[in-house]
């Protein structure tokens, strides 16, 4: 299967080469693509070497799919265009993930609305999809009301200025800065850009992906997204009031018994998830589960994942995976 790399060199696209090896996904020739100062460079996969190419030259060579994270703009300028050479694109920006003709998917909550006609397929934002991945087993059983989650973002979800800012603030070198304040030993409540209501795009971006990934409008969602120092992975806090009452044993055993969950929830050994145990896991991870005392069917928990991965890179990956196992993408649907 032939798979395009679109912004290969950046944090997400580096990582999505790592997981496609990783998972061995059936890659018989890879196309990495950058923007144009790229053109020429060389990246390594599984041991060889491979020369970026141009976006016309990528769509040229007529690849099964691509993966895309090149941000919004490329996004909404160059997936049509893969896209109209018959080439399934799946998307990691923001560019498509609210319009109704796309798909917005999380494998684990509903691969089973993508058709070989979907050309262009979306990758929910970063902690939308933890979140959702918990959600789908709950709501299943309890029919969720609302949710009130409040995040602690890794700056490795702002790329790698944000990195780089961290690092040498912990060396005390002053260079480019990724965010307008210092972030070592602070927290910002304050993920992309505000807008009118008061909230940032963040905070919306999992309020209406949320319904639209749960496939429900009914379900309220309200989130307050916050960046963090660290590295590793996204935590999030997370309230849910369902409409029927639930059993906390077996909230725990249907979230054990879910695909892409490990519960680590062991209070008595202080265990509970971290970014650092998330870091490199494809898992969705979640803890701390307990009664909200404060109001009746309600539910705390705590998220953790990699946000360059199942947040990312591996979700992504999943969603082809998926493709190729329904035969949506490849020899299968060509024949």
């Amino acid at each position: 299967m032939k798979v395009a790399v679109v912004g290969a060199t950046g944090l997400v696209g580096t990582k999505m080469l790592q997981v496609l090896a990783e998972r061995n996904f059936p890659v018989t020739e890879l196309i990495p693509v950058a923007s144009e100062k790229s053109i020429g460079k060389e990246i390594t996969y599984k041991g060889k070497q491979y020369k970026v190419v141009s976006v016309a030259d990528a769509i040229s060579m007529k690849p099964d799919v691509a993966l895309f994270s090149a941000g919004g703009s490329a996004s909404l300028e160059q997936a049509p265009l893969f896209a109209a050479a018959g080439t399934t694109v799946i998307d990691n920006s923001s560019a498509w993930r609210m319009d109704p003709t796309k798909k917005l998917v999380v494998p684990e909550v509903n691969a089973d609305v993508l058709t070989a006609e979907d050309k262009i397929i979306a990758n929910p934002n970063c902690s939308t999809i933890q979140m959702v991945v918990a959600l789908k087993p709950l709501h299943d059983k309890y029919k969720i009301k609302r949710v009130v989650v409040s995040t602690y973002q890794s700056v490795t979800g702002t790329g790698v200025k944000a990195v780089d800012q961290l690092m040498n603030e912990r060396k005390g070198i002053d260079g480019p800065k990724a965010y307008p304040y210092t972030i070592d030993l602070n927290v910002l409540p304050h993920i992309d850009v505000f807008t009118e209501n008061g909230y940032t795009k963040e905070e919306m971006k999992m309020v209406k992906e949320t319904n639209k990934i749960m496939g429900d409008d009914s379900i309220k969602v309200t989130a307050t997204t916050v960046r963090i120092p660290v590295m590793g992975g996204h935590s999030e806090s997370v309230n849910i009031e369902f409409l029927h009452e639930f059993d906390l044993a077996e909230v725990r055993s249907l979230l054990e018994n879910s695909p892409g969950i490990i519960v680590v929830d062991d209070v008595a050994n202080l265990k509970y998830p971290m970014p650092l145990d998330a870091h490199d896991k494809d898992e969705v991870f979640i803890g701390r589960l307990r009664r909200d005392e404060s109001q009746e069917k309600t539910l705390n928990c705590w998220i953790v994942a990699d946000n360059l991965r199942k947040g990312a890179a591996t979700n992504a990956i999943q969603i082809a995976e998926y493709l190729v196992e329904k035969h949506l993408i490849g020899q299968a649907v060509e024949a």
